[in-house]
């Protein structure tokens, strides 16, 4: 579906409507690891005993490969973690631009639960592919480990997510050359799948492996399966067949019953309101965030915000 054209087709996100520039988890988000980057920085500097204290918050929260020290919970902690002043800029402006609509749509518990798996699943592919496939982002030439870090395989999800819910929205690379949400997160993805292999310290593979979480999580949010068709066939057919199997019991003709339509139980306005939530999301589900109308969209959001 095409753009209104007296909107516009460019994201520039507005304060109008209720929406606002840092909701709430990405909020949250970025004053986190803007904390952890500190902790990093200057905490870390310090020394214990001769020890430097960033070695530890490295050896303890950092992903570290299977035979090199790792623990289960650095599957979240090392996406608060930083190299430096630029990697988080860089994490933390991507998911605040691509996130915040996002989290605007879905809510901010299911967006919280969409970012943390997004990165965790990241995290998995970067511990059991890049041994196999990269080993340049696992130990260096010397034998010296090198440790993941960062946010950026979750926010490779964020980015697959809004490019699906907003294929043709137009974002500015560098502020000057528009270029559609949909071929811009493509073109990164397979610049990462060439990129795989390289001899850098890039986690190629915790990027990829966050956005194909992110493609999937989409697709089951929006009840599309791989042979979804066939699926919903096969089932069809099994109601059919258990259906036969019970007309048999009910051989004997019985009297006809008339009953009145009015005199059904009306609706509750909770009710209505459910029917018609059921209704948009399916809506997406059909043609995308992007074939709602500005009233649908305004329902969403404000039901959105009930469940937070």
């Amino acid at each position: 579906m095409s753009p209104n054209p007296d909107r516009g087709n460019f994201y520039r996100p507005s304060m109008f409507g209720g929406f606002q520039f840092f909701p709430p988890v990405i909020k949250w988000l970025l004053i986190t690891n803007a904390v952890a980057f500190f902790i990093l920085s200057y905490v870390g500097s310090m020394t214990l005993n001769g020890y430097l204290l960033g070695n530890l918050l490295t050896q303890y929260f950092a992903l570290l490969p299977y035979d090199y020290g790792f623990l289960p919970w650095q599957l979240v902690t090392y996406q608060f973690m930083h190299a430096d002043f630029w990697h988080l800029f860089y994490n933390m402006f991507g998911l605040w631009m691509f996130g915040m609509e996002v989290e605007h749509v879905w809510g901010s518990k299911r967006f919280l639960a969409f970012y943390l798996t997004c990165g965790i699943v990241a995290g998995v592919t970067q511990l059991v592919l890049s041994p196999i496939l990269e080993q340049g982002s696992v130990v260096t030439s010397y034998g010296q480990v090198i440790p993941t870090v960062g946010a950026s395989g979750a926010v490779y999800g964020v980015l697959v997510a809004f490019a699906m819910m907003f294929p043709d929205r137009y974002i500015f690379i560098y502020f000057l050359l528009p270029i559609k949400a949909k071929y811009l997160v493509f073109g990164m993805i397979i610049l990462g799948i060439m990129s795989v292999g390289n001899h850098t310290a890039i986690a190629n593979l915790a990027h990829l492996g966050g956005a194909a979480a992110g493609y999937a999580y989409v697709l089951i949010l929006a009840r599309r399966y791989p042979f979804q068709r066939l699926i919903e066939q096969l089932g069809w057919l099994i109601n059919k067949e258990r259906f036969k199997r019970r007309e048999p019991q009910h051989e004997e003709t019985v009297e006809a019953k008339v009953y009145d339509i009015g005199e059904q139980r009306p609706k509750t306005e909770q009710e209505l309101y459910q029917i018609k939530i059921d209704e948009i999301l399916d809506k997406i589900g059909r043609g995308g965030y992007q074939s709602l109308t500005e009233d649908e969209k305004k329902i969403l959001f404000e039901a959105s915000k009930k469940l937070n």
